[in-house]
């Protein structure tokens, strides 16, 4: 399989609920409809922001063809594969693909923590379960599992694994995995927003993002001017952008990111449980820095 064109800025859609925490189809598509009015290159659908563990197996299929409907082919439509048990996960790319989905990005099983050989075991066995191309996502922080390099080594003879989003902090590994793995097989991807500029100047392709949900034209102009080798207006960018993306390191990720979304008028603060949204200093902090950031925004 050849490299499909995943190029730029793909933000981690946020899921929109109702107050009784129903998922709100409408508002979902309204958010991803002015996701790609501002300019965004593709999207993620139920990634970590978008709370993919916390619906259930039929509102997923509704959320990723309401994603594929108002999409209308203008952007790539990546979804979340994110499952307790590898059948589960299987099962869920098949669906995908026979809903039209572009790509899938593919999480470790939740929870358990695998050997090496069973990480490799759960990621073959969805990658064989349909013919679409897949995005590993690896982030060790968030889900204590880290995929070595030797094993994406051998996860990259895999024809359908082609790309990885890599959210591990330390910024050595993209130059680590360009030296270890060929660009022909397997792209990378900036996952983790407060080390992003940093992955797209050491050879990212594209920049997978939470905080682009309240600041999607400021998130693509940064990567226009990597493209364009205008390093001092993405420096200028980065730094005014990145008190805010530090929040996509923070465990209440979720919760920031899309009250940030509200305060720019984008989406609803509303999660479900286990989380809540965000109350007293924490939610006047993460308030203050919106409104701080929309106030200073730079020159585009």
């Amino acid at each position: 399989m050849s490299l499909p064109n995943w190029r730029g800025v793909f933000p981690a859609v946020t899921t929109q609920f109702n107050e009784d925490l129903s998922i709100n189809l409408a508002e979902t598509q309204r958010v991803i409809d002015g996701l790609i009015r501002d300019g965004v290159h593709g999207l993620i659908i139920m990634g970590t922001v978008g709370e993919n563990n916390s619906l259930e197996p039929e509102e997923k299929r509704q959320v990723l063809a309401a994603a594929k409907e108002v999409t209308a082919g203008r952007v790539p439509v990546i979804t979340g594969v994110s499952e307790l048990t590898t059948p589960r996960a299987a099962a869920y790319a098949k669906d995908a693909e026979k809903i039209g989905a572009d790509g899938l990005m593919l999480l470790p099983a939740m929870v358990y923590v695998p050997t090496e050989e069973e990480l490799f075991r759960h990621f073959a066995t969805v990658a064989g379960a349909s013919a679409l191309p897949i995005m590993l996502y690896n982030n060790p922080p968030a889900y204590r599992v880290d995929i070595s390099v030797p094993l994406l080594q051998r996860l990259a003879e895999i024809p359908t694994i082609v790309a990885l989003k890599e959210s591990a902090p330390d910024t050595r590994r993209f130059t680590d995995l360009a030296n270890a793995i060929d660009e022909s097989k397997m792209m990378l991807m900036a996952g983790l927003d407060d080390v992003a500029l940093e992955g797209l100047l050491l050879g990212a392709k594209g920049w997978i993002s939470g905080l682009t949900n309240a600041f999607p034209k400021e998130s693509v102009a940064l990567y226009d001017a990597v493209v364009a080798g205008d390093l001092a207006k993405a420096r200028a960018i980065y730094r005014w952008f990145l008190p805010l993306l530090h929040l996509d390191a923070r465990h209440d990720l979720v919760q920031s990111i899309k009250l940030a979304e509200q305060v720019m008028g984008r989406g609803s603060e509303r999660v479900r449980p286990p989380r809540y949204v965000l109350e007293g200093q924490v939610r006047a902090d993460v308030i203050a820095m919106v409104e701080k950031a929309a106030a200073t925004r730079p020159a585009l």
